[in-house]
This record gives C-alpha cells, sequence and structure tokens, in this order.
C-alpha cells in the first residue's frame, strides 16, 4: 500500500499547478503538471513490473 499512497501523494501535490494551468492560463504550472505526470508515469511503471514479479513468484 506504500506504493498507492505514493501515486495519491503524487497526484494530490500536483492540483494546485493543474488548478492554475487550466483556470487561469499559468505556463509555468502547465511545465510542472508535465514533469509530475513523467514522473506519475514513471512510478506506474514501476509498479507494474514490481506487481508482475510477485505475481510470476
Amino acid at each position: 500500500m506504500k506504493r498507492f499512497d505514493e501515486i495519491k501523494d503524487l497526484v494530490m501535490s500536483l492540483e494546485g499547478d493543474f488548478q492554475k494551468f487550466y483556470d487561469k492560463g499559468n505556463q509555468a504550472a502547465g511545465t510542472r503538471v508535465r514533469k509530475g505526470m513523467q514522473q506519475l508515469k514513471n512510478v506506474a511503471q514501476e509498479i507494474r513490473v514490481e506487481v508482475q514479479s510477485i505475481k510470476n513468484n
């Protein structure tokens, strides 16, 4: 569950930047959103590999 909490924390940390980008048009916030989403993608991939490894054992 630690990994799930890590994803939740990452998503919640991006909430302010999402609002700034979509509601206020702040371009710098968009850059932070893109960076955060890339981190989310990487964590998700790590979890997929971990789950597959556990499943195959």
